[in-house]
């Protein structure tokens, strides 16, 4: 049972906004079906709509009740034709059959006005002094320490986080964005990324939870958030994170900053222990310059909290510095030391190496020339024997006559053969020719004829001199391969 009127219309009008039904009857007969536990009944509607079930929460020995209460409520619903019938005009969908349990953010929200921050300590540690805080949750984002490590699991992965706000992103973009426009520059990263992104550069966390179904949204989003003055404010002063309240991590962020209107803004900065604070919450439609003046008050009553966490941060630093120069110049002069005494041994052990590598080098260099001169000798042994067989396998001169090509072949050093063939010989012979006569230090050279220029290489050896055109006259020259 709802404890009075009043809770129950904030209730109600919170459980329309997320769920997107207008149906006031219906919303309440859902509330009423649940027991008026706002988080069962908006799981068992937003569970349909969401677009993927959220990751199964570890829930404690105390939460037992409460979750057989939820599934028997579903159930309710489930059972009853006509309500059944009602949400899907409504939403369009039908409920789901699993309900899942809203587990609040494993930090707390120090909520209070800005004047109340009063200090920064340790590294990006901004506490909000003299405010009264509250407990939004016990699971932790992180692994868990002490005994009660293996019974707390993370609801959302930060994985999963930054999928959710990457998809916000590109939702807000197509919807809002274009050519031209400007629009706040919503980091692509969980909630706990954003909030350690701020904290690392020394900036206020501006949060904008996104109702698409509500009435104001598209105004509130085209006329005020992505106007320029609003957009550019934004991005130089703030990091900026953004989630549907349709998704798992915005809707939690609407529960732990109990949001109750829409659109709804809020800025936040990290605290001690896992916690936020929350500087300002920013409900309902606002115009750009409202909406402006409001985050400039933020900007300038946090200045002083925000320099003061720069300055112990370079202070921490220069400190850390110092410390490191001092090991630093220790450590080099222990080194100094030891270098020394190995460099003292290593000389010596230097020189005797040296003494017998020279030793081993000058008997390498002895047999590598001995080698040389041995290759060298059978080299020319070898060339001297191919010159006479290929002399040999030249036969004897023929005599002039129509049969017979007269061949006259320049050498590059401008050296002259020449030399009658049958016609019938190949042009392989004239290489034979040419390597039994000893005019060349190398095997690698081409007979080429000029007028036209025809290169008579290895696919024309076995051609005959009178079919390669060579008959009865020709006249070629050596010319050496690159």
């Amino acid at each position: 049972m709802v404890d009075s009127s009043g809770d129950a219309d904030d209730k109600l009008a919170y459980f329309q906004a997320v769920t997107g039904i207008e149906d006031a009857g219906l919303c309440l007969e859902i509330l009423d079906a649940h027991g008026w536990d706002l988080e069962t009944a908006v799981s068992a509607i937003t569970t349909s709509t969401s677009g993927a079930a959220p990751s199964a929460a570890v829930a404690s020995a105390d939460d037992a009740g409460s979750s057989d209460q939820g599934r028997n409520s579903v159930r309710s619903i489930e059972e009853s034709p006509e309500i059944v019938g009602r949400i899907v005009a409504n939403t369009g969908n039908p409920p789901s059959s699993l309900a899942w349990k809203v587990i609040q953010l494993p930090f707390s929200v120090i909520s209070g006005g800005l004047g109340l921050v009063s200090s920064a300590v340790g590294l990006g540690i901004w506490i909000a002094g003299g405010v009264l805080s509250h407990s939004l949750g016990a699971l932790s984002w992180a692994a868990g320490r002490g005994r009660g490590d293996s019974e707390v699991s993370p609801l959302i992965s930060l994985s999963a986080g930054s999928a959710e706000a990457l998809r916000f992103i590109e939702a807000f973009e197509r919807e809002y964005g274009g050519e031209g426009r400007t629009r706040p520059n919503f980091v692509s990263n969980g909630f706990m990324e954003a909030l350690q992104t701020s904290q690392n550069s020394f900036k206020l966390l501006f949060v904008y939870l996104h109702s698409p179904d509500h009435p104001d949204t598209p105004v509130f989003c085209e006329g005020t958030l992505c106007s320029q003055v609003v957009a550019e404010f934004v991005n130089e002063n703030f990091v900026s994170w953004g989630g549907s309240i349709r998704a798992t991590e915005g809707f939690k962020m609407s529960n732990s900053l109990k949001a109750s209107r829409f659109p709804f803004c809020a800025i936040v900065m990290a605290a001690a222990n896992q916690r936020i604070a929350l500087l300002q919450q920013i409900e309902g439609p606002k115009s750009p310059q409202e909406f402006l003046t409001i985050l400039q008050k933020v900007v300038e009553e946090s200045a002083p909290v925000l320099l003061a966490a720069r300055l112990d941060e370079e202070e921490r630093r220069n400190t850390r510095r110092l410390r490191e120069e001092q090991d630093a110049a220790y450590r080099a002069a222990l080194e100094a030391d030891q270098a020394r005494e190995r460099q003292r041994r290593e000389e010596q052990e230097r020189i005797e190496r040296e003494a017998a590598e020279a030793e081993r080098k000058r008997k390498e260099e002895e047999e590598a020339l001995e080698r040389a001169a041995r290759e060298a000798d059978e080299k020319e042994a070898a060339l001297e024997r191919r010159r006479q067989e290929k002399a040999l396998s030249l036969g004897t001169e023929p005599e002039k006559g129509p049969d017979v090509t007269q061949v006259l072949v320049r050498f590059p050093t401008g050296e002259r053969k020449e030399r009658r063939f049958h016609s019938s010989a190949t042009i392989e012979s004239l290489y034979d020719y040419v390597d039994s006569l000893g005019c060349l230090k190398t095997e690698n050279y081409k007979l080429v004829s000029n007028f036209p220029r025809v290169v008579y290489s290895t696919e024309k050896y076995q051609l005959s001199l009178r079919e390669a055109g060579l008959h009865p006259h020709a006249s070629l020259f050596v010319e050496l391969d690159a």
